[in-house]
């Protein structure tokens, strides 16, 4: 742990509300002006909350056989996507909770969806396929050739139009005015999940075999961080690019990728946690929320003597998803008891 704890600090999270969704909470996230926070329930329902109050705004109905994965248009408050086990994604009025397209992902299960910056297009993942969408008509634009294994994750890199795409054995650098991958980073693994630095110079993956693998996107080179205890689905950049949090075991680990990266190098060691579950630093600020398999819930202050400065506790459950509001003013927390709470920090 980053220095030692002299005395019990003053805990910098307050409970704002607390609400909840039918059955575990897979997914939420805010809309980009930060008034709604949608929820959505493995088992299918997603609940749209007021970010402020927790009042409950709609209850959509999700996908057939179980919601998979949630996003809010990059500007548009009014306009959900959202991706399922009946083969489908969807994309929804929020201000009347209706439907305004449906989308065939092109195998029985739809696992992810991201927007591009400025939203003209839906990416999508089901099974070996990548499609994209225009998402005011629905229209497909473009379907990518099969990849070798199922797709893990995708992401769009900051500042481009580039999408890339992790599925074993490489990760596929998409142009949408392109038919074929224009670049490809072949690594002989199973990504499971990806990030891209802020500034798009960077992106790292986490994976099964309980390692982290950094590629520098212009030059193609490579970092590995191998050694976790167990494998790494939880990334998330700090605003600066300098840092990565990671989980991946019982503590948050912070790396340094300033100067040469971080290969060669001890990360910093958050402890306090049994197995993490799930990272986030605030999108503009210094502080980085995680959470646990066991409903524990903390807020660090990573660059602090004492970096510990928060945290609460959801009894009985693990934490499944943690995320900022837009100004980072609240935290968002779901819990696999289907219990949603936001937190302020003071």
């Amino acid at each position: 742990m980053l220095g030692k704890q002299s005395k019990k600090p003053t805990n910098r999270l307050a409970p704002v509300w607390r609400g909840g969704v039918p059955d575990h909470a897979i997914d939420l996230c805010w809309s980009p002006a930060g008034k709604q926070l949608a929820v959505a329930a493995v088992t299918g329902p997603v609940v749209l909350f007021d970010g402020s109050t927790g009042k409950e705004l709609h209850t959509l109905s999700g996908h057939g056989f179980g919601t998979t994965a949630i996003a809010y248009h990059p500007a548009e408050d009014g306009t959900l996507a959202t991706a399922g086990q009946d083969g489908k994604a969807r994309i929804w009025d929020t201000a009347t909770g209706a439907v305004r397209c449906t989308l065939d992902g092109g195998a029985s299960w739809v696992e992810r969806l991201a927007w591009s910056a400025d939203g003209s297009t839906l990416a999508t993942t089901a099974g070996k396929k990548v499609r994209l969408w225009n998402p005011t008509t629905g229209e497909q634009l473009r379907e990518y050739a099969n990849h070798g294994g199922t797709v893990a994750d995708l992401a769009w890199r900051p500042g481009t139009n580039l999408l890339a795409v992790a599925a074993y054995g490489a990760i596929s650098v998409y142009d949408p005015t392109q038919p074929d991958a224009v670049r490809k980073y072949e690594w002989k693994g199973s990504a499971l999940r990806l990030a891209w630095s802020p500034n798009g110079v960077m992106l790292a993956h986490g994976n099964q075999d309980s390692s982290v693998h950094f590629w520098y996107a212009d030059s193609g080179k490579e970092l590995h961080m191998s050694g976790f205890p167990s494998k790494v689905r939880e990334l998330s950049w700090d605003f600066s690019s300098r840092f990565l949090a990671t989980g991946g075991g019982d503590a948050v680990c912070v790396w340094d990728c300033g100067g040469k990266g971080p290969e060669g190098t001890q990360p910093a060691m958050l402890s306090g946690h049994s197995t993490v579950s799930a990272v986030a630093w605030q999108r503009r600020g210094f502080l980085l929320a995680s959470g646990d398999d066991q409903g524990r819930l903390i807020l660090w202050q990573p660059a602090n003597r004492t970096p510990l400065i928060g945290g609460a506790t959801f009894e009985g459950t693990d934490i499944t998803g943690v995320t900022w509001s837009p100004d980072d003013k609240l935290l968002a927390v779901g819990s696999g008891a289907g219990t949603v709470g936001v937190f302020k920090v003071v």
